[in-house]
């Protein structure tokens, strides 16, 4: 059996060009899950939405 949520450890620009850390995708839900910087919480937005507002940045970004 698949485990819910698959753990990553990747940066992404968002729409503001701030670079947040991804955390893990949930599975089930179909959710991005990461870290905004200087904010305790986690975030989430559905996949959809994350793969239409958010862009890969390279290491040296």
């Amino acid at each position: 059996m698949d485990e819910r949520f698959v753990e990553t450890d990747k940066r992404f620009r968002d729409k503001r060009g701030i670079v947040v850390r991804i955390i893990s995708y949930d599975r089930q839900e179909r959710r991005v899950i990461f870290m905004r910087p200087e904010y305790e919480h986690l975030c989430c937005v559905p996949k959809w939405y994350f793969e239409k507002y958010f862009i890969a940045v390279g290491k040296s970004d």
